[in-house]
């Protein structure tokens, strides 16, 4: 059976930035192998891989109204037009959707060929969550089941109902505060905002809008923590059993951690020449080789981060590789070391499973009430 790799960029694969066409080369280099399907989808007029093409734009049960009729507006339409494509392209064809953001590191097909793909396996979704949690969550950016799957498919007829709400929405500000979304804790924490002129934003407010960012996690979030009885749903019994999470720090986001959050230290570590032959190595160039040799002995992915964190961070890795054209692969650079290594390199075992507690649910009733 042939399973697939959706990953969107709203105008297609050869308008991509370099660097994020390489992190696509890499999925189809290593996955086409063994039997995976990696596809690009978009929303270009023509386009053969326009999300229309493979599914009714217009079923208001897949897709809300400003999806259909292009009106998603906002700084982050084109992330938010993303978001609304992955459960649907899931729950029709089941498989892996990745952002373009997205370097896949560890042996994807194994782990899914023990797990999902395997009928003795308890295990039916695929996704990252930090580690001690009071609340179950994933992270939107890498998403796996097979076909109609039961969490997936009450999520995304949660997410349908908010942006329907109030005659249709066109952005996500203020969903945040969605009675359906009423108990799960918004995210964000302590991160504080200073924009260029001045402007300070309080750890409150960022929370506010980075749960409306991410407001298809917070979705996620409040459907593993829902028990519905009227239809046969416990979201945290669902997640006891039938969750494989990989842990969110380490498993994709380790050079961040390395470096603190810093995107430049983290761009220009990787940017240093390796040593040659008989020389010896610098700090430096010993922290990036850590960094490297990490990252592919110990991390199942690294996500490349681009959005609302440019607000917090002003810079990531991401950011920095897209601003910096070719810099990634500089050949003797480590960054064209880390490229080399996720192209054509493999580990010996897979992620293991954060071990999840039974939480008490957040919400106990009804999915849309």
């Amino acid at each position: 059976m042939t399973y697939y790799i959706p990953i969107r960029w709203h105008s297609g694969y050869t308008n991509m930035d370099p660097y994020a066409q390489r992190n696509i080369r890499a999925w189809h280099r290593r996955f086409t192998k063994q039997g995976w399907t990696v596809r690009v989808v978009d929303r270009q007029t023509g386009s053969k891989s326009n999300i229309s093409e493979l599914m009714d734009v217009t079923d208001r049960k897949l897709f809300p109204r400003a999806f259909a009729d292009g009106s998603i507006s906002g700084p982050y339409a084109r992330q938010h037009t993303s978001d609304l494509v992955r459960w649907p392209l899931l729950l029709r064809y089941g498989g892996v959707y990745a952002d373009v953001g997205m370097m896949q590191i560890g042996d994807l097909n194994t782990l899914w060929n023990n797990t999902i793909a395997n009928p003795e396996s308890p295990y039916e979704v695929l996704s990252y969550m930090p580690s001690g949690q009071d609340h179950y969550s994933l992270c939107n950016y890498f998403l796996a089941a097979l076909p109609d799957n039961a969490l997936f498919a009450r999520c995304h007829r949660l997410l349908i109902a908010l942006w329907e709400m109030d005659g249709g929405k066109t952005c996500t500000d203020g969903m945040h505060a969605s009675p359906l979304l009423e108990g799960v804790p918004l995210m964000g924490g302590s991160f504080t905002i200073t924009e260029e002129d001045g402007t300070f934003i309080g750890p409150a407010e960022v929370s506010r809008l980075l749960t409306d960012y991410i407001i298809q996690g917070q979705v996620a979030s409040a459907v593993m923590g829902l028990v519905d009885a009227e239809e046969d749903w416990n979201g945290p019994a669902y997640c006891l059993e039938h969750f494989y999470a990989i842990e969110f720090m380490e498993g994709s986001q380790l050079i961040n951690q390395l470096t603190a959050w810093n995107g430049q230290e983290a761009f220009d570590l990787l940017s240093l020449p390796m040593p040659k032959n008989g020389d010896r190595a610098s700090e430096e160039q010993q922290k990036a080789c850590g960094i490297v040799e990490a990252c592919l002995t110990r991390s199942f992915g690294f996500k490349l981060a681009h959005g609302l964190i440019l607000r917090v961070n002003k810079v990531t890795l991401g950011s920095l590789w897209r601003d910096n054209p070719g810099s990634d692969v500089i050949p003797g650079t480590y960054a064209s070391w880390l490229r080399h290594g996720i192209a054509y390199w493999n580990q010996n075992e897979a992620p293991r499973c954060i071990t999840l507690s039974l939480l008490p649910p957040t919400k106990i009733g009804r999915l849309l009430e």
